[in-house]
């Protein structure tokens, strides 16, 4: 999928290199330290080595702290825990379960399909993510699901038989600093603000044909047919797992 509005908020803030530490230790039995600063010249490169200072030290200090701020934020609620999540595993790359429910979403093509890019009513959906990769599925109806609801096949094109979403070129960047809500909504922003193009692996994830699905309801405005959904033989706890 392309990358089709600018959803640069997404993405945190922008770095550039402007110094770099080598540390030395001694060859005795004492093990002593000793640490080299360099600066960074406009292309990258290390110049004007000198004995780390005070100063510069407690600048690095000063940031080692920022940084393990911000990761003891990432997924963290910003206030009382949403409804629409379901889990939350903070490890490693973190990742979180969460619902939405029946709504209607731009949504855009490449040309190919013929398809003419505009607004639609979409299902309810599972949606399964971790910093690096996105999973979703369909949901017969906006009830909050349990560990036995019942998956479809998210109707969308783009999308594998397991769920599992091809983002194509789109630059992923979850930030490190992200609460739940701005981690789940930035996936959807990512999802929805991108080009649907192809089927992948020769399976078709609705009962009739994709392509006629998403032009109709494009045209017409009309609820998502929810009769045309085809169960993947999985629950929500096959999810988890």
């Amino acid at each position: 999928m392309n990358d089709i509005i600018d959803i640069a908020k997404e993405f945190g803030t922008l770095y550039e290199p402007k110094s770099a530490l080598i540390f030395y230790e001694s060859l005795d039995s004492n093990k002593t330290m000793y640490v080299e600063h360099f600066d960074m010249d406009r292309n990258g490169n290390p110049i004007n080595a000198h004995p780390l200072t005070v100063n510069e030290a407690k600048e690095l200090a000063k940031s080692l702290n920022t940084d393990e701020e911000k990761d003891k934020t990432f997924l963290q609620s910003k206030g009382i825990l949403p409804t629409y999540i379901l889990n939350i595993n903070p490890s490693q790359n973190g990742s979180v379960l969460w619902h939405s429910p029946s709504q209607e979403r731009q949504m855009y093509f490449v040309k190919n399909l013929e398809i003419p890019n505009g607004k639609a009513k979409i299902p309810a959906l599972l949606w399964l993510a971790s910093k690096e990769r996105l999973s979703v599925f369909a949901l017969a109806n906006d009830k909050r699901p349990t560990e036995k609801t019942l998956l479809y096949y998210a109707p969308f094109f783009n999308v594998y038989e397991d769920g599992a979403v091809c983002m194509g070129t789109v630059n992923i960047h979850i930030k490190n600093s992200a609460s739940v809500e701005e981690f789940t909504n930035a996936w959807e922003d990512y999802f929805f603000n991108s080009y649907f193009s192809h089927l992948l692996d020769n399976y078709n994830p609705i009962k009739g044909n994709c392509v006629n699905l998403w032009e109709k309801l494009i045209e017409t405005g009309e609820t998502f047919p929810v009769g045309v959904l085809k169960k993947n033989g999985k629950t929500l706890k096959n999810v988890l797992r």
